[in-house]
């Protein structure tokens, strides 16, 4: 058996990669679990060094990491060498600080010595999703593999050849062999990789369907998982919001990286007082983006990363217009060539409708009219997604003060969520046994406070 990488720009086939045999597998999960027996005892100093040995890399390589990630998945150039950056920023981050965040905490107690010693797992399995290739990967390595775990990615097969190559950078990098394998192997069969002794742990970033997949049966397996999974985000407009600033970021947060982030802004919900200056300038601004071949350095919207993709977020598109829904700008998918679809605004959007209640993975935006600011915390916790949010006003203090009210993980004022190394990344459903969020104010990034209940 096989599988394809497909370019979506021109929907030509990359390369074909054959599955792994079970003789594969095994060999691999072996590695791993074998490396870990050492790589558990390396000191961090050690760790460190090879650590920013591979941000070296990573730096010197952008061109043709970045190049690679928009021929498998689409994104324009520009954003993917950015991500290369940010993957090599993210590997010194935990080089650097590891160390501290694992020493040994003490606890008065009344015994003569008391503490609590943070000791790695084991083989962590990595279930990866294709939007951000490197990212994704990285973002859970760098921390994993600096507190003596190893690791085996099983990545989203339409991005295999920049999978094999995280591999290949590790071990030219100078890792030991096994501290970091890939797999490809379908999807059907992690819960294979699951139920292996071998296993340890398991980290998955992907749709709730999955999730609830991954979660059921490392449960029944007892094994700790980690589940990121998807978000509708809303992006609060009040009253006295800088409209201008406002509908600049939000172009930002919907359309960038295609519109295929699980923190972009989706739900855009705008005090009707301001309703409808705020789609004036919003559509001005996403109306500037140029779409086109995402290994042009001038493109910055890139095709959907595959033409079933593009598909569906029509298919969202249609029936929320069919619903009562308002196109303001696009509305459709580009003829020719490549999974393409051009930048959206819909508006007159309802909770009913689905670009409110689903999460749209693409390039279109769906704007809510809100009588006030209470309707308008009401109608952004009105999902069942709650992995972030934004909200804009120039009452900073009354925005941290509704931002307690949102159930969201992480919430931006005057600003964008974006994810990063040195704060929490979280998510709230409807199911809340635990709640970390962060709040940040403006642009910045300035980091206010973080809770935990």
């Amino acid at each position: 058996m096989s599988i394809q990488s497909i370019n979506p720009a021109t929907g030509e086939v990359l390369e074909t990669f054959e599955l792994f045999s079970p003789a594969q597998i095994d060999e691999a999960l072996g590695s791993a679990h074998s490396a870990f027996q050492s790589w558990r005892e390396t000191n961090f100093a050690e760790r460190s060094a090879l650590f920013r040995r591979l941000a070296a890399y990573l730096r010197v390589h952008k061109t043709e990491l970045g190049h690679l990630a928009s021929l498998e998945m689409g994104k324009s150039i520009t954003e993917s060498e950015a991500e290369a950056e940010k993957c090599a920023w993210n590997c010194e981050y935990y080089a650097e600080n590891a160390e501290r965040f694992l020493a040994d905490e003490k606890i008065a107690t009344n015994a003569t010595d008391s503490y609590v010693s943070y000791l790695p797992l084991g083989v962590v399995l990595a279930l990866m999703p294709w939007n951000y290739p490197y990212w994704q990967v990285f973002r859970f390595a760098a921390p994993a593999l600096m507190a003596g775990n190893t690791a085996v990615l099983k990545h989203a097969s339409n991005v295999s050849r920049c999978a094999l190559e995280i591999e290949r950078i590790f071990r030219e990098c100078g890792f030991p062999e096994g501290v970091f394998r890939t797999v490809l192997v379908p999807g059907a069969e992690t819960g294979k990789l699951i139920a292996d002794p071998r296993i340890a742990a398991v980290t998955l970033t992907g749709s709730e369907e999955a999730g609830v997949a991954v979660a059921s049966t490392s449960g029944h397996y007892l094994k700790k998982h980690v589940l990121e999974l998807g978000g509708s985000d809303a992006f609060i407009v009040l009253a006295d919001a800088d409209l201008d600033a406002a509908a600049q970021t939000a172009a930002r947060a919907r359309f960038q990286n295609n519109g295929q982030s699980c923190i972009a802004a989706k739900r855009f919900i705008v005090v009707e007082s301001v309703a409808e200056e705020f789609e004036r300038k919003f559509i001005e601004e996403a109306a500037k983006f140029r779409v086109g071949d995402p290994l042009h350095y001038e493109t910055q919207i890139g095709p959907v990363a595959r033409a079933d993709l593009r598909d569906e977020l029509d298919h969202q598109v249609q029936a929320t217009v069919q619903m009562g829904g308002r196109v303001l700008l696009g509305g459709k998918p580009l003829t020719g060539k490549g999974s393409f679809y051009e930048p959206t605004i819909v508006t007159d959007v309802t909770p009913e409708m689905p670009m409110f209640r689903e999460e749209t993975f693409g390039p279109a935006a769906a704007v809510i009219h809100a009588r006030d600011t209470e309707h308008a915390l009401e109608l952004a916790n009105d999902s069942q997604f709650g992995l972030g949010g934004n909200l804009w006003t120039q009452d900073v203090e009354q925005g941290r003060k509704l931002a307690r009210r949102l159930e969201s993980g992480a919430l931006f004022l005057n600003g964008f969520r974006k994810t990063q190394c040195r704060i929490f990344f979280m998510g709230v459903s409807r199911i809340r046994e635990t709640i970390n969020a962060t709040v940040h104010v403006n642009s910045e990034d300035r980091f206010c406070y973080s809770v935990r209940a």
